[in-house]
């Protein structure tokens, strides 16, 4: 063992611009709620820095003490910046206060979003150098809103103590939204515009930068939120203009799948369904789907396959090979559920075909999470044929509640699906390869058959994906392990468990 070895607990500060239950607009709020957590469990000594938002609930505001208060230097300027904390659930949440960014309505969508979020990152470093309790090993940021305290970290605070032993880990949560902004930011902002090294390395054309470029460029080590993801954005097709830089940083590229809080989606104990079941109970899977098909205004007959579709009624989602093939899954007597809010061309594509096939087809277009329950619970397939999907949540969730996914193989949907082997009966849902309508159908079909005249494999089926571990336990230990990596002068605290 080196003599310059320090045993203690590995320090990580997760920020994120979003996390449950303060805010969340997608995944990022899942993972930046519940992974921090895990990495405790696994012996980090974790915590959470996110933005102080009005949307917060004032019970939660109400909870959270001031810890700090400093300016923050952007470019020419100085903003305040507080520091307020709050502990929820074991776990140490600190909170960017600054009213002029962050007291809206919302969480982006604004015309300054580029300065908003440069100053989020600018005063994570800050909260660093002079908060003792913010002192870490590891950084780890997440989407372009925290790109930035990469670059920053780098260039303005390698020669203060606090921060001079500080890696960083940049996760890539969806590379489609990158945070694309005039170059102009880069002296009037960023404060950057005279180091060239950051300067050539934020450019992605002659008159823009990239935020998420530079975390591209300047992180320690680069993650995603599934392996076949990583593999993916080397590719033109997926890397939307950065595939040079993923091919380049492969060597430090990982990808982790993420996981599903198994307290909240538990079918056991889920207050949120008519009944509770469990693998042992399965039988009682049958009565949350007819609550189902009676909310719903479905025809109540448990011979009918019920396919359940989830989440945002985008293109990505594949929705488009959805409605193509929607008549024939209607003519062979197959049930659907649409739940979600989108573009307005499927929003208007799904209320037609609601009105159109009564008792065997209903959308319903809004946000509903407690439906969501149910219909998790209820389904007996779910449909989620993306475009893209570098993770997903709703196949691992589906499959926890005995609804078999039909996916098409990409991202994380390629690592959690298992599909069906008719001469094994290994499996825990189907997927099929291209995007492609007919073959989405005949896979979703093929099941369909299955789920009509082989109720043996498929209770096996069902049985094979409850079984499956979508804990973070499981991914927080990749974590961990790639933090020990960084910092191989920490001794683990803890023994690695559940290994």
């Amino acid at each position: 063992m080196s003599t310059n070895a320090k045993r203690r607990k590995l320090r990580v500060l997760f920020a994120s611009s979003e996390a449950v239950p303060f805010a969340k607009t997608g995944g990022l709020g899942d993972v930046a709620g519940s992974l921090p957590r895990a990495l405790k469990h696994a012996g980090a000594r974790a915590a959470v820095i996110m933005p102080k938002y009005a949307s917060i609930s004032q019970e939660y505001k109400d909870q959270m003490k001031h810890v700090a208060d400093f300016y923050v230097p952007l470019s020419w300027r100085n903003e305040y910046c507080g520091i307020e904390k709050l502990t929820l659930q074991d776990l140490d949440f600190y909170f960017v206060d600054n009213e002029a960014y962050f007291k809206r309505d919302g969480l982006y969508g604004y015309f300054d979003d580029g300065e908003r979020f440069a100053f989020f990152s600018k005063a994570i470093c800050e909260a660093i150098a002079r908060v003792p309790e913010l002192e870490c090993d590891v950084l780890h940021c997440n989407d372009w809103q925290t790109a930035l305290c990469c670059v920053f970290l780098r260039e303005f605070y390698q020669q203060i103590p606090q921060c001079a032993s500080v890696k960083t880990v940049f996760t890539v949560h969806n590379v489609k939204f990158q945070g694309q902004y005039s170059d102009k930011m880069l002296e009037e902002v960023l404060g950057l515009a005279h180091i060239p090294a950051a300067r050539d390395q934020l450019y992605c054309d002659r008159d823009s930068i990239n935020f998420m470029k530079g975390a591209l460029c300047y992180a320690d080590v680069l993650t995603t939120v599934s392996p076949s993801y990583a593999y993916e954005l080397q590719m033109p097709f997926y890397g939307e203009g950065l595939d040079d830089i993923f091919r380049r940083r492969q060597g430090v590229l990982h990808g982790i799948l993420n996981g599903i809080d198994q307290t909240i989606w538990n079918p056991s104990t889920d207050p949120m369904i008519p009944v509770n079941y469990s693998a042992k109970e399965l039988e009682k899977k049958a009565e949350c789907k007819r609550a189902l098909q009676e909310e719903l205004g479905l025809r109540q007959d448990p011979e009918r396959p019920l396919v359940v579709s989830i989440g945002r009624l985008t293109d990505q989602k594949g929705l488009g090979l959805v409605r193509y093939a929607m008549d024939h899954l209607m003519e062979r007597g197959v049930q659907v559920a649409i739940l979600g809010t989108g573009d307005k061309d499927h929003e208007d594509a799904f209320r037609y075909f609601d009105a159109k096939y009564g008792d065997m087809m209903c959308a319903r277009i809004a946000f509903d999470n407690a439906l969501s329950h149910r219909m998790y619970a209820g389904g007996d397939l779910l449909l989620m044929p993306s475009e893209f999907e570098p993770c997903g949540l709703s196949q691992m969730i589906a499959m926890r509640y005995g609804t078999l996914p039909v996916v098409r193989e990409t991202g994380g949907l390629r690592d959690s699906v298992m599909p069906y082997n008719k001469y094994t009966g290994e499996g825990t849902g189907f997927s099929f390869a291209n995007m492609n309508a007919d073959e989405m159908a005949d896979t979703l079909l093929g099941a369909c058959e299955i789920f009509w005249t082989d109720h043996d494999a498929w209770h096996n089926l069902m049985l094979q994906a409850m079984d499956a571990d979508f804990s973070w336990r499981r991914a927080a230990n990749d974590y961990m392990d790639m933090y020990h990596d960084l910092h191989p002068e920490i001794i683990r605290y803890n023994k690695r468990r559940d290994r």
